[in-house]
């Protein structure tokens, strides 16, 4: 067994935030900056494994029609100025069917 969040991705993705500090002044000082951290992560930052959106608007069922709002804005976009797009008219990212942070391993099949 690996030591703790040594393979978690969300340790890794903390501790590489360029606002990470060096040391914690006190517990409650940890606390109020994972709970900052975690908020943007899960309501402002935007994932490109989720079709640009936030977990919380995928976890919400919100992710459809924020990306039908999206794909209307380009639509506009591109009727307005044709010229700024080369080969075709922009669409939103597609969401993904399944999204994993640690996707199970695949059982093998017993024939």
């Amino acid at each position: 067994m690996s030591p703790v969040g040594a393979a978690d991705p969300g340790f890794k993705t903390l501790k590489y935030c360029p606002a990470f500090p060096e040391r914690f002044g006190s517990r409650q000082h940890a606390t109020a900056f994972c709970s900052a951290f975690f908020k943007h992560y899960n309501h402002v930052h935007r994932h490109s494994g989720i079709g640009l959106h936030t977990p919380a608007s995928v976890h919400y069922g919100t992710a459809q029609s924020i990306r039908e709002d999206r794909g209307k804005v380009l639509d506009a976009a591109y009727a307005a100025h044709p010229e700024r797009f080369v080969n075709q008219a922009p669409t939103p990212p597609r969401l993904p069917e399944a999204s994993w942070i640690n996707k199970p391993e695949q059982l093998a099949q017993i024939s």
